[in-house]
């Protein structure tokens, strides 16, 4: 199959439904990869909670001034909630210069195993190389978290010049600002982020070194990595598709919560994420079999 293709100019989603299809008859790749994001998600997200719960007993929402918001202005209400997000920007800090690092940590270490795990049933013959594998998330890691940064400062910069308590806030200049630096640094990450995410694919199929895969990853030529950058930009559009729609449907039974009651409003809440978060992962399965495939054609008869 992959030599056939080879033969013929191909794009980059050209096969992404067959490569859907065969995952879905493929469920443990999916369960598995489900289950080290679980595994490594759960507890942070528990000690998350903690720290909230703690933090607004010590701190309580009443004394932040929530309850002065005047919801009808926004432009009153926007400067209000500057007022409250400084009353608790310090805790939070003091809380993340020790959550942050031990939350990746974790995540470093479960993704790294995990994914490794994963790339081993779907392609039989794979070693185990957990070592090469946990320092390549931890880069990724390093790269998602410069990125975040990057547009954190961004969108203070914009919050900073167009929301004063001085003067009447521009909320429309904000939210062009914001839109824009928000959809320039996804676009940003999803055109350079596959370098890190085809490299573990290179330290098992190839079995180089970690440095080697990396140098390996800017060297794959052209044709294949406008692939890897096609595939990776459609994959975050789906992210953000999947974000709409789980929206869509946390949202449906609004209407009629009056009947529904609000413990079934949470239950659709919750279904709503469960159903993200699942269908988030199965389609980085799909990534990685898209990835894999594109191994195939450019690189594996040299292999």
């Amino acid at each position: 199959m992959a030599a056939s293709r080879g033969t013929a100019p191909i794009r980059g989603t050209q096969f992404l439904v067959e490569h859907m299809g065969a995952i879905l008859k493929r469920p443990l790749l999916v369960a598995i990869e489900v289950g080290w994001r679980w595994l490594a998600g759960i507890p942070i997200l528990l000690v998350a909670w903690n720290q909230a719960q703690q933090m607004l007993t010590a701190y309580p929402v009443a004394s932040s001034g929530v309850s002065s918001i005047d919801a009808q202005n926004p432009w009153i209400a926007v400067v209000q909630l500057a007022t409250v997000w400084t009353y608790y920007a310090p805790h939070v800090a003091d809380v993340l210069r020790w959550f942050l690092p031990a939350a990746a940590a974790l995540w470093i270490v479960v993704s790294g195993l995990g994914r490794n795990l994963l790339l081993m049933r779907m392609e039989p013959g794979l070693r185990f190389r957990p070592g090469a594998m946990i320092a390549l998330q931890a880069a990724w890691v390093c790269l998602l978290a410069l990125t975040f940064w990057g547009w954190f400062r961004s969108i203070q910069w914009a919050a900073a010049t167009h929301i004063t308590a001085s003067g009447e806030p521009d909320l429309v200049g904000y939210a062009t600002w914001a839109i824009f630096l928000s959809l320039g640094f996804f676009t940003v990450w999803a055109l350079m982020s596959w370098v890190l995410s085809i490299a573990p694919l290179l330290v098992l199929l190839e079995r180089c070194s970690v440095l080697s895969s990396l140098g390996r990853s800017f060297r794959l030529g052209k044709a294949f990595t406008g692939k890897l950058a096609e595939i990776n930009l459609v994959m975050g559009i789906v992210k953000i598709a999947l974000i709409v729609l789980a929206i869509v449907f946390s949202a449906a039974p609004l209407p009629f919560s009056d009947q529904l009651g609000a413990g079934s409003l949470h239950f659709v809440w919750a279904g709503s994420a469960v159903f993200y978060l699942v269908a988030t992962d199965y389609f980085h399965v799909v990534r990685l079999k898209a990835f894999l495939e594109f191994w195939r054609i450019f690189r594996g008869a040299a292999s």
